[in-house]
């Protein structure tokens, strides 16, 4: 019998002020973003211990060799103190690497992250004219976010990141006109009427692999990819196609972002149809309409494109 097992701690929410600005990001017509100072940044952080070191806890209650996930949970806090970079997935493998090194009987770790947006407050300017963004205060964004998620394992004196996957998740978007969907297969249980032009709501999240991690890592920003430029991206692209699917669509934003940043290997897609049901139209004016949520069940949509 064979056993794969890890353990871990997950849900460890972290806030960490004045980190190091992100700068050097490349601009792309889709998006104003060109970086952030970090005042404030906040993530949701999991740690998983892979490997076998661990089995006797499981085959025998050894418990000699764990690390209790509570230790964990204060040791992201403590390193997160230090850490010196400006992005998640640097945050995420500096945590991990701390883990190598301070434990050494740890073979190999998956790490991953996801962003707790705060967007700086506008409030009134210093000097009485017009307003400006706070530099001390923020208010909790509650939608689209980034995530990352990294596999690093012991090489020799170091540590090598053997996997690294970044994604915007929760994207919500809404388009009143412009999409389509007609000429789909119909039959006796078909009911869904053809939509020429109809409004379209989509959920959707939006992975994305470099071509090697160290593309990612680097501390030369011209090769990063920032969620915020992938969000804009998306919305840009929502906002000018003509789509006859979601399919379509999607297909679009992904070969739009591999364009745009050559040094991705790979996007995907998974996203959720949550058009609203139709209440009312206008007698008077047929712009004029009332929605109302649709019920549960929900049309789902995945594309993984990868360059040849």
């Amino acid at each position: 019998m064979r056993a794969e097992i890890y353990y871990g701690k997950a849900d460890v929410s972290t806030y960490r002020t004045y980190a190091n600005a992100l700068t050097g990001v490349r601009e792309i017509p889709e998006s104003s973003f060109t970086g952030r100072p970090n005042t404030l940044m906040a993530a949701d952080i999991e740690v998983q211990v892979l490997g076998t070191a661990f089995m006797a806890a499981y085959t025998e209650g050894d418990n000699r060799l764990v690390v209790a996930t509570d230790t964990m949970k204060n040791f992201i806090h403590r390193e997160s103190l230090v850490f010196q970079g400006s992005t998640l997935e640097e945050w995420l493998l500096f945590i991990g690497r701390r883990f190598l090194e301070t434990y050494p009987h740890m073979e190999r770790l998956r790490v991953h992250g996801a962003e707790i947006p705060f967007e700086p407050a506008v409030v009134p300017a210093d000097d009485g004219d017009g307003y400006q963004a706070s530099d001390v205060l923020f208010a909790r964004d509650h939608n689209d976010r980034s995530t990352a998620e990294l596999e690093i394992s012991r090489s020799g004196e170091g540590a090598e990141t053997t996997s690294l996957t970044c994604g915007r998740r929760d994207l919500q978007l809404m388009k009143l006109t412009g999409s389509a969907f007609a000429d789909f297969a119909r039959d006796e249980y078909t009911t869904l009427p053809e939509r020429r032009d109809r409004p379209l709501y989509v959920h959707m999240d939006v992975g994305w692999k470099y071509d090697a991690p160290a593309t990612c890592l680097s501390r030369d920003r011209s090769g990063y990819v920032c969620g915020e430029q992938v969000a804009d991206l998306v919305a840009a692209v929502f906002h000018r196609f003509v789509s006859l699917s979601i399919q379509h669509l999607v297909n679009e934003i992904g070969h739009t972002m591999l364009e745009r940043w050559p040094q991705l290997a790979e996007v995907s897609f998974e996203a959720q149809n949550r058009l609203w049901d139709l209440s009312y139209t206008s007698e008077e004016d047929d712009r004029l309409k009332v929605y109302t949520d649709p019920r549960p069940p929900y049309g789902k949509i995945g594309l993984i494109l990868r360059r040849d």
